[in-house]
């Protein structure tokens, strides 16, 4: 039942509001001149050493004193367990080892220091450097560690199949496309890295390097499938010598014009840093010099994804400024008052330059006939809008409008929405970048071994285009794409409750997603779908009164929850999930508020090391430094406004 009764122990007033006015002047001390934010985006320790190899790859001269910062950063961040983890105090993870040492070693690191004793230990203890994955396997192909039959066959032909082809890269998503067309190049010319020092990592294999051959199945793909494939790879294997070579020239143009095409200048090839290393490679190995324009300004644009501190150093896989200012847009419109507003009006008047309308991406080949007009998740991606940005920034914008009658938005809240509403799949779901991304026989391709090769529709974006069709006036009875948006969530809800989270870690994300929407859509509190939520909810509270959730959670044997150490953005999202949910007076609303408030810093902010984010589920987790500054400020303004109100129901979208 819906808990009426007030929780205890915090007052509207005194420590609740101290709490809301520091945290609302620590965010507003990372706040760019222009009037944006942009927070420090972390990965786990592959990132960093992939830059390392690249440089040596490049056979650059050696920045000494940043490679000694890296360092600093990989030694720092190497587990108990010898190796390097994929999130903070995580399990051991092969491919994430075999870099990191292989990138201590290229730096100068003696085979012989005991972190490199401890780390060659624990990789050789676990079958050896032979389990890394593909995207390793072939850095080390690269390198000469291990030939090139160890990896999946990648024929840059595949650039001239029609669209109707099963293998066509528009079947594949966005960060897999501009990821394989420049390593497609690659493995065509099959480059040698200059390596000047000549670092090589056999002492990593327990058997010959060169003897290696292809992967293992991985544990997400079938066996019919992967034997499918692997005999298909057999069979490219012996006929790729006699492709003409017209044709591999003819494809090889083709892969490049596809990039330059999409270059998109120092923000770089998809705004990502993989595809960003591959095409730096191509020219490379293309005999492009360093100062060829394309080749420069993509190298340059890896340099600005650098963070280099006083004594460490790492690189991030990209930058978040439309993420990280739109959200903290919404917790400082929470928040209300003089000191709060207008710097999220500066926000989003920042942001709204940065809607895409005059370029069609590639979502266009499967929605030729919408209009561009979403926001992409970095400073620059207009190939590469995403759906989840898009509908986080048009509920920024309609809640200032909503709050001044301006009309300075409408333009872009109306082609934001029109986007949104185009690119729902036939499922009734929506995804982050693509539409229709369903080719699941994809992920079991050799090269999949990473699972993520598709951006199929998810629980959270979903339900974020849900609550942003409804708080723009949509409802289930007069739009079918809320009423299937509504449906999609309804099927996707779990035995217990929750809901996924594919872009945030991890149910405690689906869930606070999930709730926001049905709320939004007029779904009654006391519908079984949202107690169940609640009941979850509260049964997974730490005793702290916070929430944590594990990264373990993502494991394909999904048997229930994965608790965690207390996290302050987790916390936040559970805190946004009951209060969505008409929850502002249970108790556990009332003792994660408690939580919060305990565990704020000096700067009025909360210090959170554990990973919150996902980019790949079970291969790559992210850690958005932004998260404990805007998602608790967020939760607790809301409880505050909540308690102030007759109605307690969260009227916007989320």
């Amino acid at each position: 039942m819906h808990s009426t009764i007030d929780t205890v122990g915090v007052e509207t007033g005194g420590s609740l509001d101290a709490s809301i006015a520091s945290a609302t002047r620590g965010l507003l001390d990372y706040r760019r001149p222009d009037g944006h934010w942009v927070f420090e985006l972390e990965a786990d320790s592959t990132i960093p050493s992939e830059y390392v190899l690249l440089c040596h790859y490049l056979g650059e001269a050696v920045d000494a004193v940043l490679e000694g910062k890296i360092a600093n950063y990989l030694r720092r961040v190497q587990g108990a367990h010898g190796g390097w983890p994929l999130v903070h105090d995580g399990d051991f993870d092969m491919s994430a080892s075999v870099k990191s040492y292989f990138a201590l070693k290229m730096i100068g690191d003696s085979p012989d220091a005991p972190h490199m004793v401890r780390a060659r230990e624990a990789i050789r203890s676990r079958g050896g450097a032979i389990h890394s994955n593909v995207f390793t396997r072939f850095m080390l192909a690269m390198f000469g560690v291990l030939t090139w039959r160890s990896v999946p066959v990648l024929p840059v032909e595949i650039m001239l199949l029609p669209i109707w082809s099963p293998f066509h890269i528009n079947k594949m998503s966005y960060w897999a496309r501009t990821t394989i067309v420049p390593l497609m190049v690659l493995a065509a010319l099959k480059p040698r890295a200059k390596n000047p020092s000549g670092v090589g990592i056999d002492e990593l294999f327990l058997q010959e390097p060169h003897s290696i051959g292809m992967t293992s199945k991985a544990p997400h793909q079938s066996w019919g499938w992967f034997l499918f494939f692997r005999a298909l790879d057999s069979v490219l294997r012996a006929i790729e010598p006699l492709f003409p070579r017209k044709l591999r020239a003819r494809a090889i143009d083709t892969a490049v014009a596809f990039i330059e095409e999409r270059l998109n200048g120092e923000d770089g090839l998809g705004a990502i840093y993989p595809p960003m290393a591959n095409t730096v490679m191509m020219y490379e190995v293309l005999g492009k010099p360093a100062d060829y324009p394309p080749r420069a300004v993509t190298r340059r644009g890896l340099e600005k994804l650098l963070v280099i501190g006083e004594d460490e150093a790492y690189c991030q896989p990209c930058v978040s400024p439309v993420w990280d200012t739109s959200l903290t847009c919404h917790a400082l419109i929470e928040t209300g008052g003089t000191e709060a507003l207008p710097p999220a009006k500066q926000g989003l008047d920042w942001l709204l330059p940065k809607q895409v309308l005059d370029i069609k991406g590639d979502w266009a080949v499967k929605r030729p006939d919408v209009r561009p007009g979403g926001w992409a998740f970095q400073y620059n991606n207009a190939y590469y809008p995403d759906l989840d940005d898009t509908a986080v920034v048009v509920m920024a914008m309609d809640r200032v409008r909503r709050a001044s009658q301006s009309h300075e938005y409408d333009a872009a809240i109306a082609r934001g929405r029109e986007w949104i509403e185009g690119m729902q799949s036939r499922d009734g779901g929506w995804a982050a970048f693509d539409v229709n991304n369903l080719e699941y026989y994809l992920n079991n391709i050799p090269f999949s071994d990473h699972g993520a090769l598709l951006d199929p529709p998810t629980e959270d974006v979903t339900a974020r285009c849900v609550s942003m069709l409804v708080q723009l006036g949509a409802t289930a009875q007069n739009s079918k794409a809320v009423a299937d948006g509504v449906d999609y969530l309804r099927r996707t809800q779990l035995a217990e409750g929750s809901w996924y989270g594919r872009w945030g870690l991890n149910y405690v994300y689906g869930t606070w997603s999930a709730l926001c929407a049905l709320n939004a859509a007029g779904v009654d509190h006391q519908d079984p779908a949202i107690r169940k939520a609640v009941h979850w909810l509260v049964s997974i509270q730490n005793k702290d009164g916070g929430w944590g959730e594990d990264a373990t959670s993502y494991r394909l044997d999904y048997k229930g929850y994965e608790g965690a150490p207390t996290t302050a953005s987790q916390t936040a999202w559970a805190l946004l999930g009951l209060m969505a949910a008409g929850e502002v007076g249970h108790p556990a609303v009332g003792r994660g508020v408690e939580c919060l408030i305990a565990t704020q810093n000096k700067k009025g902010l909360w210090d959170e090391q554990r990973y919150t984010a996902t980019g790949f589920p079970r291969v790559f987790y992210l850690r958005y430094h932004g998260y404990p500054k805007f998602f608790p400020l967020w939760a607790l303004a809301r409880y505050r406004n909540l308690r102030n109100t007759n109605s307690r129901v969260v009227g916007v979208g989320m």
